[in-house]
């Protein structure tokens, strides 16, 4: 089967190959009321792994995974964030981000430190070491869209916003949407943080 799937992307394609039947999507026949984006579910698959394939090589580096990339860059983009509103942001349990940001404190990347009036809270921070990564991650991931809208017309890059945008839960849009508007910019170096 590996044999078949590599021919598919190198496009050749010998008189021995089988033929094999397009499957039907799910959902039942085609014709159902439902209509069915295999295309686009699939592209977004292949565009999902190219889009992190960068930053995951560079993650390999220090045996970090994607986990580590996700928190290191929320954890940049908002200095002084709670575990718990990360927690919220991505939708992971305690136990899994416990394991990942031990690591990242561990090793330098976040800094952990006690809230102001409540001292049991845990206030995040990337170190320098951890913007200078998120920064790499960044501008390797910025290279891949700045490529993919040169492409597009003009209003290309909104209607790829919208889109995406349309793709994250109803609920969480307005937040995500404000979010994400924010111009990238680095975090304050660690050295002038209140301790």
């Amino acid at each position: 089967m590996a044999d078949v799937i590599a021919r598919a992307f190198s496009g050749s394609r010998s008189e021995s190959d089988p033929v094999l039947p397009a499957a039907s999507p799910p959902g039942g026949p085609a014709g159902d009321a439902e209509e069915i984006h295999v295309d686009l579910i699939e592209l977004l698959f292949f565009a999902y792994r190219d889009f992190v394939g960068g930053p995951d090589t560079l993650l390999a580096e220090y045996g970090f995974g994607r986990a580590h990339h996700r928190v290191v860059h929320f954890v940049n983009r908002n200095p002084g964030i709670r575990v718990t509103d990360l927690l919220d942001i991505l939708k992971i349990t305690k136990q899994s981000l416990g394991r990942v940001l031990k690591q990242l404190v561990d090793t330098g990347f976040i800094d952990q430190l006690p809230g102001p009036v409540d001292r049991r809270q845990r206030l995040l921070y990337a170190t320098e070491k951890g913007q200078e990564l998120d920064a790499r991650m960044t501008r390797l991931q910025s290279r891949r869209i700045d490529a993919a809208l040169a492409h597009l017309s003009p209003g290309g890059r909104e209607a790829a916003r919208r889109f995406l945008l349309e793709i994250v839960d109803a609920a969480d849009r307005e937040t995500v949407a404000r979010m994400t508007e924010r111009p990238w910019e680095a975090a304050p170096v660690a050295e002038d943080r209140e301790p």
